[in-house]
């Protein structure tokens, strides 16, 4: 009898842990879009495009949800000590209603969307790559349930670049007498 008993103990965890595994059951996740290495000159601002893709039926909140109680949308970077993080500008979320709460609109993401970032590297840093890490803060949802709030690593690169008044050979002045 207790054989019996923790034998259905033990495949019933087992089926348990599967259950969890399988992909209708795993929690929602924001996938980050591979950026481009984008070049930016020293001592000038750049902008930073980050694609973001939040997997079918589902949502997150926006960076400015209606309500005061919803987890917003946020994204925090650690830039080098000689990169600048300017601005971070999210885009407009949708109102939408759902199921849970049909008399209130929730302005949300779904799909596609894209967060820009404006970077400015200093007049002295060496020209080359830089990363900037960092991370989305996000809280996912489908039409019934909210999941709990998760960190998505985030890291994008930059390569300085001497400005265009640096780069432009400068000719020795001329005399403006005709030599003969």
């Amino acid at each position: 009898m207790k054989i019996g008993l923790l034998v259905a103990a033990v495949l019933g965890a087992a089926l348990g842990v599967l259950a969890q595994e399988s992909p209708g059951n795993q929690r929602p996740s924001v996938i980050m879009q591979p950026t481009e290495i984008i070049p930016i000159s020293r001592g000038h601002s750049g902008t930073v495009e980050l694609m973001f893709r939040v997997p079918s039926g589902f949502h997150i909140n926006s960076n400015l949800p209606h309500q005061e109680y919803l987890k917003k949308t946020e994204l925090k970077l650690d830039a080098p000590t000689d990169i600048l993080v300017r601005k971070v500008r999210y885009p407009d979320g949708e109102d939408r209603s759902f199921p849970f709460a049909p008399d209130e609109k929730i302005n949300v993401y779904s799909g596609d969307f894209t967060i820009t970032v404006e970077v400015r590297p200093l007049k002295t840093v060496l020209p080359t790559k830089y990363a900037v890490h960092g991370y989305l803060n996000y809280q996912a949802c489908d039409n019934a349930a909210c999941y709990p709030p998760r960190k998505l690593p985030v890291t994008f690169e930059v390569r300085v670049t001497k400005s265009a008044s640096e780069n432009k050979h400068r000719n020795t002045p001329q005399s403006p007498h005709v030599h003969g």
